[in-house]
């Protein structure tokens, strides 16, 4: 069973990786990461980043390569909804007033980056 564990150590590894690409690129364009990896009973918010007026929670997800389809292919509608409703959750916990709130995704494959501003 030792392989599966270390399976399960890669992914979170990928994961971890592609949240550091993606926190680094949103500081770069001048965010502020308000939290990473929020939890709470509904699920977990990847990032949640903010500039302005303007809150955006961010989905990351990460592949080593193409071989399974594209990252941003696992964000299906069911998925979609769920992070509505943990974006709801978090700005009631948080307290934030949020004028305009975004929903991005980001791919990472092989550690190349692509943003998906206002993917839903």
């Amino acid at each position: 069973m030792a392989g599966v564990d270390s399976m399960g150590a890669g992914r979170q590894r990928l994961g971890a990786v592609g949240e550091t690409l993606a926190v680094r690129h949103y500081e770069r364009d001048g965010y502020t990461v308000l939290a990473r990896n929020w939890r709470c009973r509904l699920g977990e918010l990847d990032l949640v980043v903010r500039r302005g007026s303007l809150i955006v929670f961010v989905e990351v997800k990460s592949r080593s390569s193409l071989a399974y389809g594209h990252p941003a292919e696992a964000v299906t509608r069911a998925k979609q909804q769920r992070l509505r409703r943990l974006a709801a959750q978090w700005l009631h916990d948080s307290g934030w007033v949020a004028p305009e709130v975004r929903f991005d995704v980001v791919a990472v494959t092989g550690g190349r980056l692509e943003v998906y501003l206002a993917a839903f």
